[in-house]
């Protein structure tokens, strides 16, 4: 599909989820409005959307107040409720948080306190025996249960989104890769391997790419993307009553990762990982993958070398695991001791898009820029997918309120 207009109000560079759940909001709410998703590849949600686990997370991990922790509690909620509304398979499972040591109490119950302050509804600490009644297989000194935790297809998700956009009047382009922006006239001219087309607004959500995009439109927004591959092993079908629900281990606070846990998937299949290595490709998803492009561009970035300097022993230990089934199989036997490597067989792997400063930060929050004309979504990593529909609300509550979009409306 071609450009059938080359003006649009609205255009949203990037149909992920997220990029999409901006467009339905936008469609919805402003009928009158016209709405252009471009996209680079030739189907919706080809990247982040569908590589990753399929989790309706709780909020549980967020800090109290946080953009996350906010748009993560509303997002679950709405996320499960639009999956009633539209017939999308999912399931409410639930999900134990298990400690294993007893230096991990202090964090456990830090995430007892934040779930409680986030609203989550039906949170219990629970002790070894209680672990045990819910999932017999796993291990654990003491725990969390987080009976709202669900699963679902997010790619299913994000084509039921695309299809209510274009039934709504909204239009999406795909195999249209940006590749130019400049501002004339109030507008912004967006340049496609596919033609022109100009928005009055125009909104990046190109995760991956994300930041190309921004410096494309000149801004100055001091953030690299840095991709951190995730890679899955996938237990064997005879062994999958090892899991009733879902069960994770207690995250390291110094991390935006969640560390290696256990996942059933709304398929029937259960998946155990990812780690979390950084790619060398920014669609890297093979351990082979490798663009010097993206090498150098993280290279020649300063927050990149002063993260290496203070992760690297971490780093280690990920790559390690990437390269070594033992020990990504010793990982897991933290929650399940009686699994195996023979339980196990190669999964997929995703890529996380995670923002950088260039103080060496790994950006936690969602962060949004704004600048002439445009809408920058920065950093929305997990749990972006299952916060999307907040997330998209809270993107064109904002433009509304800067008046970035009240001013462009026809």
């Amino acid at each position: 599909m071609t450009f059938s207009s080359s003006a649009f109000d609205v255009a949203i560079i990037g149909a992920g989820i997220v990029g999409l759940a901006t467009g339905l909001e936008l469609c919805t709410r402003f009928p009158d409005i016209s709405v252009a998703i471009i996209d680079k590849e030739g189907s919706v949600a080809a990247h982040q959307t569908s590589h990753n686990s399929g989790v309706i997370h709780s909020g549980i991990y967020y800090k109290p107040g946080s953009l996350k922790a906010r748009l993560c509690v509303k997002g679950a909620d709405e996320m499960i409720r639009f999956c009633q509304e539209h017939g999308i398979s999912h399931e409410i499972l639930g999900k134990v948080i298990v400690a294993t040591d007893a230096a991990e109490i202090p964090r456990l119950e830090e995430l007892y306190r934040r779930g409680k302050e986030n609203g989550l509804a039906g949170l219990r600490m629970i002790s070894s025996a209680e672990i045990r009644e819910l999932e017999p297989h796993a291990a654990g000194i003491r725990g969390i249960h987080v009976p709202g935790t669900g699963i679902v297809d997010y790619g299913k998700v994000a084509e039921k989104f695309a299809d209510l956009i274009s039934r709504q009047g909204g239009q999406i382009f795909l195999s249209h890769e940006v590749i130019g922006l400049r501002l004339s006239a109030g507008q912004t001219i967006i340049n496609t391997t596919q033609g022109e087309v100009t928005a009055k607004l125009v909104i990046n959500c190109a995760g991956l790419q994300s930041d190309k995009i921004s410096r494309l439109a000149n801004a100055r927004l001091d953030l690299q993307i840095v991709p951190f591959r995730g890679e899955y092993y996938e237990i064997a079908p005879l062994k999958r009553h090892y899991l009733r629900g879902l069960i994770y281990p207690v995250p390291d606070p110094r991390f935006p990762f969640l560390g290696v846990h256990f996942t059933r998937r709304i398929d029937g299949a259960v998946e155990a990982g990812p780690n979390a290595v950084l790619a060398l490709k920014r669609e890297g998803y093979l351990k082979r993958s490798f663009a010097p492009g993206d090498v150098k561009e993280l290279a020649t970035f300063p927050g990149f070398w002063l993260m290496a300097a203070k992760y690297w022993q971490t780093s280690l230990g990920e790559y390690y695991r990437s390269w070594s089934k033992t020990a990504f199989v010793h990982a897991l036997q933290r929650l399940v001791p009686d699994i195996t490597a023979k339980d196990l067989v190669p999964g997929g792997s995703g890529v996380r898009a995670q923002a950088l400063d260039r103080s060496g930060k790994l950006v936690d929050d969602f962060y949004f820029v704004y600048t002439e004309g445009m809408v920058h979504v920065c950093n929305v990593p997990s749990p972006a997918a299952t916060a999307s529909l907040a997330i998209g609300r809270y993107i064109v509550d904002t433009v509304v309120q800067r008046s970035d979009l009240s001013q462009n409306r026809k």
